[in-house]
């Protein structure tokens, strides 16, 4: 026992050495270097904030010149579509139009057929009257 008690107080002060090793002394920092430092960072935070604000300036510069292209479009576009708007209605007025000739050729067509067929009916039958006439007044065949 008495064995593991020196082992370990040997052991202890062999390692103590080297935690305190471990630690690394920092040098120290007058109150001078610290506000150097700081005016170093303040500069730096400045600068920085002057590239976010020309950043800011040239987005807002980008943004402005798209919304003009994105004008520029809606009314080209608009333009377009006034064009089509315009020229779909020319060939619906056209198509009317045609259709409307064609259903009046129709309509007198059919107008020109249903007299036609009137004024036959009463010619057929004018014939057939005549023809019993011509029948009726006829001398019977055997008889001249």
């Amino acid at each position: 026992m008495r064995k593991v008690i020196i082992f370990a107080c040997l052991m202890a002060i062999l390692l103590v050495p080297m935690v305190a090793a471990a630690v690394e002394k920092a040098p120290r920092i007058t109150d001078r270097e610290i506000v150097e430092r700081l005016t170093r960072l303040e500069e730096g935070q400045k600068a920085l904030n002057k590239r976010f604000d020309d950043v800011n300036r040239r987005i807002d510069d980008l943004r402005a010149e798209m919304n003009g292209r994105i004008a520029d479009l809606r009314a080209e576009m608009n333009g377009r579509f006034n064009t089509l708007q315009w020229m779909l209605g020319f060939f619906i007025t056209i198509s009317l139009v045609i259709l409307g000739f064609v259903l009046r050729m129709q309509w007198q067509m059919q107008r020109r057929q249903t007299r036609l067929e009137a004024t036959l009916s009463t010619h057929k039958d004018e014939l057939a009257f005549f023809k019993n006439l011509i029948e009726k007044l006829l001398p019977p065949k055997g008889v001249l």
